[in-house]
Order: structure tokens, then C-alpha cells, then sequence
């Protein structure tokens, strides 16, 4: 009986399965939307059971799709949207709120007040994180403090919190198991990234009971077994990493200064910083990367707020297009952005700037402006932010870039990828297999259960798909350059 891994890859704006071989290539995909609850200006929230529901039904569609059950299944490996916090009663399974997203900015002002109260060096020298409403553990006290009755269910170690992959475990198994990995931990602002446990000090801090949060386990290993009647037999969930920890290691960047960025509804770069963790003087992240057997691997994160969804925006808020596919065509329209420079701070900056207050800018309009340069300028502003992260890295690491592998949907925007290359001034490489970030908790997964021998194994299936070369005068990026600094000098708000 053929053997097969199921990666599920549950994002911020859709639940994904994926069925992957053993040489790594695609054989089932499904995919559903869901949506997006904006009750505030800044809040951003999923509903935890439509969640849970859109992954059951591309899980069921997927497999159903090449007739094959859960006898077929040798493993599931799950990568998730990372930071958003779930809420839930241990003894009903119901979420108390909704799931608070990473994009939310709800907590902004108590994160301020966390930082005039000096905690900064505190929480920095434990998390390898700043204080900013990204991550989850202003998202738990919110939530604590704000619906009725959390706090004392919480107080009677009734409440259980986790992060997507944990909440998709939970239900998987029927409450029987509630884990989460190093990679997804490290990302809660209450783990510690030295000692690869949950820190009582910031527990404390936060006012967050122990009993909420789940155990924390390697990336790579049996957690517990499905008991949903959505497989008519058992099979072991093996692998867990947030997303951008899973795409780093689907792009096999397994040695210390490879780099991966990921075009998705945000954008992230994480370079593999090695076995011991790198504090960021240029305010990036240090987050945990990946455990497997006894071995850890860290890394140093650039995250970008707004990529993906300025897309969707332009087509949703402005009408300027009617699907995201478009926007490449309309772009290549104009030869440039004709002096236009969008700053999509539509939920405030992240790395290298960290302003929570910033909003979207766009800059240089004139009569001779059309939608093409708007278009154009959006696609520019996603590739100079991922240039102002990697000028902090390569100062954090001491090392010059050599090349940028990349995946996510925006990754296939040719246009994109090519003005990447020319303002990096380096080699862009896009893999045979863009969906990197399935196929890394799929890798995880195989290697826990024996599908995949070694990742030397692994690392022969990695190919590339196109290579884009800088091609741009340097007067030109010089130009492009000074143009961006100043459109981000004039959108912060610090």
C-alpha cells in the first residue's frame, strides 16, 4: 500500500491540505477561505470553529480526491498562522472568544505601558522578542480580562490556551492532547527560548495560570493519534512548526546564514542562526527555529505586517483589480512607479521599525498618477521592506546575503521577485516547490515516523525553479533607495 504525508497548513486567511509523496511532490490539494471578523478598527479575529470546520472539510476533500484513507497515511505534519491565541473551556471544547489574530493591535496601548514599566530587557533577554501586541501573551490577559467569567474558569484551571497547531491538535485527538512545539512557543512572548520552557517570571507578569498552556514538544515526533471520524483509522500527528519556522525548513535552509523569506499575507525573513540563539541589536527577532531529536536550531526574524494583503486590499478596499492574479499585469503596464511609494503600514510596522501607531502611507501622487502606478508601488513596497530587513540582519550576523530563497503566493509575481533581486543586489531563488511551508511540517512529520530517512535525504529533492539576477544601474537603486527612506521617515510616527 502506497505511503503518503498530510501536511496541513491552516494560514491566517485559508485552511490548506496537501498530500505530499515520498520525493516531496504534490499529489492532493484543498483549499478553503474563511473569514475575516474586523469588530474594531485594529482588531482582527477568526472564529476558533470555522477554523477547525474549513481544516476538516479540505482534509476530507484531499484525500477523498486521490481515494485514498487513513491507512494511506503514514503521518500528519501541521504548520499554522503563528501568535494568534485561542481560548478555550477544557471541559466543553468551546472557545470562550473568538481566536485574536497576530495582526490585532488591540493590546498596543498595555504593551506601552509594559515598556514604561522597564520590562523590555526582561522580556527581551527571555523571549528573544520586543514588546509589541504581535505576539500572544497581551492577547491571553485581553481576553482574561475582558469576558465574562475567563478569569475565574481560568483561576479553577478549567481554560486551556493554544496557539492554532494546538487548537487543531486538540480536536483532532478529542481533547486528548494539548501540545504545541518549540517554534510555535517561542513566538507566545512567555517561553524561554534558553531553558525550552514556559517562564513562571512572565507567567506571573502577564497573570496567566500554568494549567492553561499546553506541554511543549520537539518539531519532529508522535504527539498523539486522530480520534475525528474524518479517518476511518488512526494516524499520528508528527510534526509541528509555525509557519515560518516549517517554510525555512521545507526551503531546507539547515545551515547557520542560509535565508528564506515567505510572501504570504505578511512577509517574513528568518535566517538559520545555528545552534545557539542571536540577540538582535538591529530589532529583529530571535525565535527558536526547530527541535529535532535533542538538537535546536534558532533563528533571527524579520517580520513584515502587510505583504500579501495590500493585494487584497487594493482589490477589496480600492476595486483597483478584481483578483490578486491581476495586479502583476496591471503593474507591468508602466515601466516604473513614476515617482510613487507605498508604505503599507495598514496594521503599523513590524521589524525593522516596530511602530505600532504607523498607518498606511502612500507618497509622490500627481495627476499623471494611474492605478498601474499604485499597483506598482504596492508590489515595490513589499520588496523594500524585506531590503530593510536585511540590512539589520546582515549587520546582526556579521554576514553578506549571498542569495534569498523565497515561497508564498506572492513569490510566483515575477515582477516582484526580479525588483527583489535588483534592490537587494543579489540572487533571488525560487524552488520547484513553492509550497515550502507545507512541505516543511510534511518533512518534519515523515521524519518522525521513518517516511524520510534523514534530511540529507530530504535536501536531494530541493530544486530550483527560476533564479532571478540583479539587473538594475546602481544609479537607479540609488535613486529607488532614497525614495523609500524618505516615504518611511514621513509614515512614522516615532
Amino acid at each position: 500500500m502506497e505511503k503518503y504525508i498530510l501536511a496541513l497548513d491552516q494560514g491566517t486567511s485559508s485552511s490548506r491540505a496537501i498530500v505530499f509523496d515520498e520525493h516531496g511532490h504534490t499529489k492532493a490539494v484543498s483549499q478553503k477561505e474563511f473569514t475575516q471578523i474586523f469588530p474594531k478598527p485594529g482588531w482582527v479575529e477568526h472564529n476558533p470553529m470555522e477554523i477547525w470546520s474549513s481544516q476538516a472539510s479540505v482534509i476530507a476533500e484531499a484525500i477523498t480526491s486521490i481515494d485514498i484513507n487513513g491507512l494511506n497515511i503514514a503521518g500528519i505534519g501541521i504548520t499554522n498562522q503563528r501568535e494568534t491565541t485561542i481560548v478555550w473551556d477544557a471541559y466543553t471544547g468551546e472557545p470562550v472568544y473568538n481566536a485574536i489574530v497576530w495582526q490585532d493591535r488591540r493590546t498596543s496601548e498595555f504593551c506601552d505601558a509594559l515598556k514604561r514599566d522597564g520590562r523590555t530587557d526582561l522580556i527581551r533577554s527571555k523571549t528573544g522578542l520586543i514588546i509589541d501586541a504581535y505576539f500572544s501573551a497581551t492577547k491571553i490577559l485581553w481576553i482574561l480580562e475582558n469576558v465574562p467569567g475567563a478569569r475565574e474558569k481560568a483561576d479553577e484551571g478549567r481554560l486551556r490556551f493554544g496557539t492554532v497547531d494546538t487548537w487543531l491538535i486538540w480536536m483532532l485527538t478529542r481533547g486528548e492532547v494539548h501540545v504545541t512545539d518549540v517554534s510555535n512557543a517561542s513566538r507566545t512572548m512567555l517561553f524561554n527560548i534558553h531553558t525550552l520552557e514556559w517562564d513562571n517570571e512572565l507567567l506571573q507578569l502577564f497573570g496567566i495560570p500554568a494549567s492553561m498552556m499546553p506541554q511543549v514538544k520537539s518539531s519532529s515526533e508522535v504527539y498523539g493519534y486522530t480520534k475525528t471520524t474524518l479517518f476511518a483509522h488512526e494516524v499520528p500527528i508528527a510534526g509541528i512548526a509555525g509557519d515560518q519556522q516549517a517554510a525555512l525548513f521545507g526551503q531546507m535552509c539547515t545551515e547557520p546564514g542560509s535565508v528564506k523569506n515567505t510572501y504570504g499575507t505578511g512577509c517574513f525573513l528568518l535566517m538559520n542562526s545555528g545552534e545557539r540563539p542571536i540577540m538582535s541589536s538591529n530589532n529583529l527577532l530571535t525565535t527558536v527555529a526547530w527541535k529535532i531529536g535533542d538538537k535546536v536550531n534558532y533563528a533571527l526574524e524579520g517580520s513584515i505586517f502587510v505583504a500579501g494583503s495590500v493585494v487584497q486590499w487594493l482589490r477589496d478596499g480600492l476595486g483597483v483589480i478584481n483578483s490578486s492574479s491581476e495586479i502583476e499585469a496591471l503593474a507591468c503596464t508602466v515601466p516604473d512607479n513614476g515617482g510613487v511609494y507605498f508604505v503599507p503600514a495598514l496594521t503599523g510596522l513590524g521589524a525593522p521599525h516596530w511602530d505600532q501607531y504607523a498607518k498606511g502611507s502612500i507618497y509622490g501622487i500627481s495627476r499623471g498618477t494611474t492605478a498601474a502606478h499604485i499597483a506598482r508601488a504596492a508590489l515595490e513596497g513589499i520588496a523594500f521592506q524585506t531590503m530593510d530587513i536585511v540590512n539589520a540582519m546582515q549587520k546582526d550576523a556579521g554576514v553578506t546575503l549571498k542569495e534569498l530563497k523565497v515561497d508564498g503566493g506572492a513569490s510566483r509575481n515575477n515582477l516582484l521577485m526580479q525588483f527583489q533581486a535588483d534592490i537587494l543586489g543579489t540572487a533571488v531563488i525560487r524552488p520547484t516547490v513553492t509550497e515550502t511551508t507545507a512541505l516543511g511540517a510534511a518533512y518534519l512529520a515523515g521524519l518522525a515516523v521513518g517516511y524520510w530517512e534523514s534530511i540529507d535525504h530530504i535536501k536531494s529533492q530541493w530544486g530550483v525553479e527560476s533564479r532571478f539576477n540583479p539587473v538594475a544601474s546602481p544609479e537607479d537603486v540609488a535613486s529607488l533607495k532614497e525614495g523609500w527612506a524618505d516615504a518611511i521617515r514621513r509614515t512614522l510616527t516615532k
